[in-house]
């Protein structure tokens, strides 16, 4: 028997040209919400609730790229503007209306919590500088990805984006084809992982 494995194909996403709608003013989509600024402090988010938590209106409050409207969800705000939704309520019911309105117009949907409606997964991430390494379970244990990010954060030395500046313009000077350089940047970073 073949050992199931992860399918999931990684993005990243550049938040800041793209507008995700959280429906869901509460603790998860606070947790949403955070993750996405953690990402990128410029993300474009759209935030609407039955109710809107005080700590999810002072953290919008903090950042001009953040609407948020107190109201029930109604298919209306997955308007033109959207690109991508995060379904966040504690009701499945709601959730479930979220999805299905988001498929209606062909967008990728987020339902937490619930994996067997979730077009795409928000992973851990652990950023140096330039890098970012995405961390997946694929919905099986979002504790295990935090706690491999935590060992990631500690292991991966301050200087990483030094070596990626430093990395990058050796390759801008690299001459000759695709494959030549592939293997000239292979030969010099194989030390790296030793």
């Amino acid at each position: 028997m073949q050992t199931p494995r992860n399918n999931l194909f990684p993005v990243f996403l550049k938040l800041s040209q793209l507008k995700v709608l959280i429906v869901g003013g509460g603790f998860v989509g606070q947790e949403k919400l955070e993750a996405l600024l953690k990402n990128d402090p410029d993300a474009q988010v759209k935030i609407v609730g039955r109710e809107v938590s005080d700590s999810l209106i002072q953290l919008a409050a903090k950042n001009r790229n953040i609407q948020w409207v107190v109201k029930p969800f109604g298919p209306t705000d997955i308007d033109s503007t959207i690109d991508v939704v995060i379904a966040a309520t504690d009701s499945r019911e709601v959730n479930l209306r979220v999805r299905n309105a988001a498929k209606a117009k062909r967008l990728l949907v987020n339902v937490a919590d619930t994996p067997d409606l979730c077009d795409f997964y928000l992973g851990s991430t652990v950023t140096k500088g330039q890098l970012k390494v995405g961390i997946s379970t694929n919905g099986q244990s979002p504790t295990f990805a935090k706690r491999f990010r935590e060992l990631l954060e500690e292991a991966l030395p301050e200087d990483t984006d030094e070596l990626l500046k430093n990395l990058n313009h050796f390759r801008n000077r690299l001459k000759g084809d695709f494959a030549s350089k592939v293997s000239q940047l292979n030969e010099l970073t194989s030390s790296l992982i030793k």
